[in-house]
């Protein structure tokens, strides 16, 4: 019953909560975003105990920091087994070069399937009013397509993006760059702190891979029931 391109964020801070969810949701859910929340209460254990249930696992830490620093850690984290993982668009193209190189290394070297990198580019939660705010030169649209492009040329799978802009994405990088959306909001769902947001059955139509749902999920009365209402949106608008 599950489609792999709903990506469930567990953004709860414990390990406890977290099985709790996921026994909820059951065979409804196949992918889970293990984010800095869990992942710094809980630590790798909560990546182990999804590979256990047979989940896949987006592990989004955002790696942010100087090349050796980087690679070192992207080393430490694809011995977790993760499926995604996520590092900062905006630490340049040598920080981005090292890690591309660095994942491929650890994954040959411990022979196990190489965990896919996404560059995130703007914050889902960021307009054109933050961005500049924090001098952002150019709008939020033409930085992420520029982030994008640099991201391939890096040797990054993917990004991790909001909706709008999945379709240029698309565009520049072609079929095969893996798109990561968050900031989806099913019909029936409020916006919450998200300012760069759409349906999910839209963003695929736009050119998404993956779409991050959270809140509409993890936060509804009746979690399953909710998780099975969206995929009944995706398969049936797209």
């Amino acid at each position: 019953m599950a489609d792999d391109r709903i990506i469930t964020a567990l953004d709860v801070h414990s390990v406890e909560e977290m099985k709790t969810l996921v026994e909820i949701l059951g065979d409804s859910i196949s992918f889970y975003k293990v984010g800095m929340e869990l992942f710094y209460s809980a630590g790798p254990e909560a990546v182990q105990y999804l590979k256990y249930k047979g989940k896949k696992v987006f592990l989004d830490l955002k790696l942010h920091d100087i090349p050796n620093t980087v690679d070192q850690s992207i080393r430490a984290l694809t011995r977790l087994g993760a499926d995604l993982m996520t590092l900062h668009g905006t630490g340049g193209r040598t920080m981005m070069e090292t890690a591309a190189a660095a994942v491929r290394d650890e994954a040959a070297r411990l022979s196990i399937p190489r965990p896919r990198l996404l560059a995130v580019t703007i914050l889902t939660s960021m307009d054109d009013a933050g961005w500049q705010e924090i001098g952002g030169k150019y709008a939020v649209a033409e930085t992420v397509a520029h982030l994008a492009k640099l991201a391939k040329e890096a040797g990054i799978d993917g990004t991790v993006s909001s909706p709008y802009e999945a379709g240029e994405i698309r565009r520049l990088n072609g079929e095969e760059f893996l798109i990561v959306t968050p900031g989806i909001r099913p019909v029936f769902a409020a916006a919450n702190d998200q300012k760069r947001f759409t349906t999910p059955a839209q963003a695929l139509q736009d050119g998404a891979s993956y779409l991050v749902i959270g809140r509409p999920i993890t936060q509804a009365a009746k979690p399953r029931e909710a998780a099975e209402k969206i995929l009944k949106e995706i398969q049936g608008g797209y």
